[in-house]
């Protein structure tokens, strides 16, 4: 395991759960942010380069020079490698240092120093494997959702970030019941009632966190599933003025940009095909998004202004059952992870 990611001033399962877990896919950023020219982004507790070949191949390495440490998203873009601008030595996308100008046949040409990152583009967003070993050769392939992949599902990519640590994050969206209170005056939210009784269901790969006697009314469900990507799955009924498709889907998955920022990812989906996928497209995008967007900026300025220390002063009720079973199934996780020989 890469220690050099870990925060020292924190609970060891705490420091590898803010920087994620390894071994997973996570989105990273939308597709439309990698063009050609490198970009740096900071994700998972790394600083990555992130590129496109002359293919448009996405590639990723970390954004540090095995030689001195400059940042390769600033040099040149040679297709399946980077040239570091500070002294031109040459990094191919799987580690390997494959050319040091100013010293040919030195002992870093042909070694392998670099943290190299597996990637996969689906959905609108470019997903990242974070691998433990930082020379993976082969990841597992990236598995998602049929809303995402399915062709009677049609999709819009929602991405924004957050000024907080990913797992509020996570944790708002694993409480359902916030809904008939914070966004009680939202068109998709506004009925049922103001009191609950929860449970929680297995599913295939996860587990569904529900109201009792209630579904189809308001946000009553959540779906956390571990598909080699953490995703979570809720729906929300929709006004017949909102088009053809049934109730609203929501697929999201979060990324740890730091202990202070996530990057916040959300697929909005309906089941459609044929004339109902373009009318409800056009619907969507005419009268639906701002409205979207006005209920998750409610979540967002929430979660932005709950201290840093705001889950260690908690009073939960059982309102709160599925956050707690996923915090402990997570905290499990990364006590796996740190169990593993390095």
């Amino acid at each position: 395991m890469d220690t050099s990611v870990i925060n020292v001033h924190l609970d060891p399962v705490d420091a590898v759960l803010e920087v994620g877990l390894k071994d997973l896919w996570f989105p990273v950023c939308p597709s439309g942010f990698v063009k050609d020219s490198p970009i740096s982004l900071r994700r998972l507790g790394y600083k990555i380069a992130i590129w496109r070949d002359a293919t448009g191949q996405v590639h990723a390495l970390e954004d540090h020079c095995p030689h001195r440490g400059a940042p390769l998203s600033l040099g040149v873009n040679l297709g399946d490698r980077l040239a570091c601008p500070y002294h031109g030595v040459e990094v191919r996308c799987d580690g390997t240092v494959t050319r040091v100008p100013g010293s040919p046949g030195c002992k870093l040409e042909g070694s392998r120093p670099a943290r190299m990152f597996h990637t996969a583009e689906a959905a609108g967003a470019i997903f990242l494997y974070n691998a433990s070993n930082p020379i993976l050769d082969a990841a597992p392939p990236l598995q998602l959702p049929e809303e995402l992949t399915s062709p009677e599902w049609s999709h819009f990519l929602c991405y924004t970030e957050w000024g907080g640590d990913y797992r509020y994050v996570i944790d708002n969206v694993m409480d359902p019941m916030h809904g008939v209170y914070l966004h009680k005056q939202s068109h998709t939210m506004s009925e049922g009632a103001s009191e609950a009784e929860f449970q929680i269901r297995d599913i295939p790969n996860g587990f569904c966190f529900e109201k009792k006697g209630q579904r189809g009314v308001n946000f009553d469900w959540t779906e956390w599933m571990d598909l080699g990507i953490h995703v979570m799955r809720l729906e929300i009924p929709y006004p017949k003025t909102g088009g053809p498709g049934g109730n609203f889907t929501i697929i999201g998955s979060y990324t740890p940009i730091n202990n202070r920022t996530s990057g916040v990812f959300h697929w909005r989906c309906r089941r459609v095909t044929g004339w109902q996928r373009d009318a409800w497209r056009f619907l969507y995008k005419n009268r639906l998004e701002e409205r979207h967007w006005n209920v998750l900026e409610q979540d967002r300025v929430a979660v932005e202004n709950m201290e840093p220390d705001a889950n260690k002063r908690e009073h939960l009720y059982a309102h709160d059952m599925g956050i707690v079973r996923l915090r402990r199934h997570l905290r499990n996780l990364a006590k796996a992870q740190l169990d593993r020989p390095v």
